[in-house]
């Protein structure tokens, strides 16, 4: 079964190499498909029959014929960059603004719910400071605004700089 899309922005198809990417770009607002193990003509064909963009660092994959005649839109990701490097290049690269950010497990959307709705599963202490809880409608996995979250934001603001960039 296909996973559900967000018809107001693109998605993503991210091959093998570019998992840590696809949970950025989730973090960013878009929904990134990522499997460890996916053949190459599956991650083609699933980037057409979902209407994805397909990023990828291996360029034989780019000489596949629905790459080539545009049949899928696809971004080449240059090797060796460094994590933070990559999302920078794809936000330059495809003019990606800012969204609400989404399960960077799954990519499904998050709900803000109140923190009596999760706090079975929620750390104690955690419920103690956190201000903010969210719960993902997909996979029902909570996050909230923890340390972790700093880092996360700062890429996030960064990231709407880069758009701006020439």
């Amino acid at each position: 079964m296909a996973a559900e899309r967000d018809p107001g922005g693109p998605a993503f198809a991210c091959d093998a190499m570019c998992g840590g990417l696809a949970r950025w770009l989730r973090a960013l607002g878009y929904d990134a498909t990522f499997s460890p193990r996916i053949d190459d003509g599956e991650l083609v064909r699933q980037a057409r029959g979902e209407g994805r963009i397909l990023i990828s660092s291996d360029s034989r994959l780019f000489e596949r014929r629905a790459i080539r005649l545009g049949e899928v839109k696809s971004c080449f990701l240059p090797r060796g960059m460094k994590m933070l490097d990559q999302v920078r290049f794809v936000v330059s690269r495809l003019g990606l603004t800012v969204r609400d950010p989404r399960c960077m497990a799954c990519g499904g959307e998050l709900e803000r719910v109140d923190a009596a709705e999760v706090g079975d599963r929620v750390p104690a202490r955690s419920l103690v400071w956190a201000t903010e809880f969210f719960e993902c409608r997909r996979c029902g996995r909570v996050f909230w605004n923890g340390t972790h979250w700093r880092r996360i934001d700062a890429v996030r603001r960064a990231a709407g700089e880069w758009t701006a960039a020439p």
